[in-house]
């Protein structure tokens, strides 16, 4: 079976492009890698490939495997689009915090729901429920496989070995690099091919203040896929120069001048990571080169980041409609 063919070979490759607006006076200058033009709609797209490719290549995985993984929205979303296109039956374990709209793609691509409600009783957070059910399932379902994005190491290895390497063929020299991070993949990647090949990019870890992934104050959390509950297995602060955590307001204003001056509609996560460099603008040596990561499309949040009321009802506050600044 050709794992990479069709759709499949669409993934990665995404184009980087210079943020002219939203940045226009300042002394250095932002890229943005596109993720979010990855097929799936997000970078998940690269290491759910990987970890497909190489269980079928090892022999984990054939024709007639069920893949079950937990996921609060963009993996299960990629490995829903993969194993659709390679007759694969896949199962989602999901919690409340998954929104309609990925719920709603998630069918599309006919991926069954395992629906957790409730958080896991000692914790109080819904990542260890769904891992226990994902367990379960293994065990009640003949040849059933599950990716383990949380440990698997082809989810970090994917962006080792693509997206750090297409940024640096880009763009050269890079000085910083955003990051937002939830399992930690992502950024270990890039981190590690800065580390292999003696960049001097400074690695710049960008998570939720309700996260605990580096201390946090474990609040409230609204956006899936940023921040976690645990201190993920991936998670090498010894790869990372700089942590800095964004308010959930942030992340909404961050999305918002993404849209508004550069007409890109992202994510929760890529809004946090501009809110992290105007947090660290003063710091920005002039001339800096900055590259910051847009992990997936906005159109996943329509419901949230850019709903009016929504945004009313959870902040008490209300943004115009006029195409302002609202990072600044």
């Amino acid at each position: 079976m050709n794992i990479q063919g069709g759709i499949l070979s669409t993934i990665g490759k995404t184009p980087l492009i210079k943020l002219n607006n939203l940045f226009q006076n300042s002394e250095f200058e932002v890229y943005a890698k596109m993720e979010l033009l990855n097929p799936g709609g997000s970078a998940k797209d690269r290491p759910a490939l990987r970890m497909i490719h190489e269980a079928w290549k090892e022999g984990k995985i054939g024709p007639g495997t069920t893949i079950i993984e937990s996921s609060s929205g963009n993996m299960a979303i990629s490995l829903a689009m993969i194993c659709q296109y390679l007759g694969l039956r896949f199962i989602s374990v999901v919690d409340p915090r998954t929104t309609t709209t990925n719920l709603q793609i998630l069918k599309t691509l006919t991926a069954k729901i395992d629906f957790v409600s409730d958080p896991d009783p000692e914790t109080g957070e819904y990542l260890p429920a769904r891992l226990n059910r994902v367990q379960r399932l293994l065990e009640e379902i003949p040849g059933s496989y599950w990716p383990n994005q949380y440990a698997n190491a082809n989810n970090y290895l994917s962006h080792y070995h693509t997206t750090m390497k297409e940024i640096v063929t880009e763009l050269g020299e890079v000085d910083y690099l955003f990051c937002s991070v939830s399992t930690c993949g992502t950024i270990r990647g890039l981190a590690e091919y800065v580390r292999d090949h003696g960049l001097k990019t400074k690695i710049v870890a960008v998570d939720a203040e309700g996260s605990t992934i580096f201390g946090g104050n474990k609040e409230k959390r609204r956006f899936p896929g940023l921040g976690a509950g645990i201190v993920p297995p991936f998670c090498r602060t010894d790869l990372i120069d700089r942590i800095v955590h964004v308010s959930d307001l942030d992340i909404v204003k961050g999305c918002r001048a993404l849209a508004q001056n550069e007409s890109i509609l992202a994510g929760a996560s890529s809004g946090a990571n501009l809110a992290a460099v105007r947090r660290m603008e003063q710091e920005l040596a002039p001339g800096s080169v900055c590259a910051v990561i847009l992990h997936d499309k906005g159109e996943r949040y329509l419901d949230t980041v850019y709903s009016d009321p929504w945004i009313q009802n959870e902040f008490g506050q209300e943004f115009s409609a006029d195409g302002g600044d609202v990072l600044a």
